[in-house]
């Protein structure tokens, strides 16, 4: 399931000129939410995507309402996260590591799954929802655990039949002003999710990793995103600083459409699977 329409296949040249820009070099890669539709989590920003209004980092933190409802909504979503699987795509990133043509893998996505796929040098830019933090004292939980206190909390708090997943594992929840949300065991203090709102800057230390792993590779390849989030584009310019061959891979544009070495109108997976079994055939 995707909430993309499917894009045209690659051409045999278009097919030759990726071969040729990825042969014998360290490919860095970069992963977006198009990654992730074919596993049946939404993209944010794809032909029918839902318009949303995520929550801010500054209206979770002023808010103990906004909180509840947050939590009220993550937790369903978080549900429906775990029963995402790998898809093909990402599959193929695991097999282009282990076959020395994938340097190391930078995600924009929160929902763990190339971790979950195999891959082992993975850069969870705007974190994963696997995680909880206090914003107080700065522990951390696996969020099973934060998911079994809430729910003993709240016993009767179901999933819906029917609910509406965002990329972020967020969804839409109404009745939320009896929800008992769980505090810091450590401290009392506010749990959040330990993935970046909007609104909020990407830890230094993980955008630093992102940069090593580029700086370290031949070349870059962006496969799912529309680079509209600034971490992205600042990678791209990394990159491009130094004249790195940039491929883009994405259905529909891209910010980074005028500075890429090669734009590629194609769906992540397949391009992907293309990759490795033209480079380790």
């Amino acid at each position: 399931m995707t909430t993309t329409l499917d894009a045209p296949a690659l051409t045999d040249v278009e097919l030759q000129q990726l071969l040729s820009l990825l042969s014998g070099a360290r490919t860095a890669v970069l992963t977006g939410a198009g990654v992730s539709t074919d596993s049946g989590i939404p993209d944010y920003r794809g032909e029918g995507a839902p318009v949303r209004n995520p929550m801010t980092f500054q209206t979770f933190v002023a808010s103990e309402r906004a909180r509840k409802r947050y939590w009220a909504g993550s937790h369903l979503g978080w549900q429906s996260f775990g029963i995402a699987r790998p898809n093909r795509g990402h599959a193929a990133l695991v097999t282009l590591e282990l076959g020395g043509v994938v340097s190391g893998v930078v995600t924009q996505n929160v929902d763990g799954l190339h971790t979950r796929a195999g891959s082992r040098h993975v850069v969870d830019l705007h974190g994963s929802m696997d995680r909880v933090v206090c914003l107080d004292c700065g522990q951390h939980f696996a969020r099973s655990a934060i998911a079994e206190r809430l729910e003993a909390a709240n016993p009767d708090f179901s999933t819906p039949g029917a609910i509406r997943l965002a990329p972020d594992g967020d969804v839409e929840v109404d009745d939320i002003d009896h929800l008992v949300v769980p505090e810091c065991t450590v401290c009392g203090g506010v749990l959040k999710p330990d993935v970046v709102f909007f609104g909020e800057f990407v830890p230094v230390d993980k955008f630093q990793a992102a940069a090593s792993l580029v700086q370290r590779s031949d070349v870059l390849l962006i496969a799912g995103s529309s680079l509209v989030v600034n971490s992205g584009i600042r990678l791209l310019e990394l990159a491009r600083k130094r004249r790195m061959p940039i491929v883009v891979v994405n259905r529909g544009v891209t910010k980074g459409d005028s500075r890429a070495t090669l734009k590629l109108e194609a769906g992540t997976s397949e391009t992907l699977e293309a990759i490795a079994g033209g480079l380790l055939a």
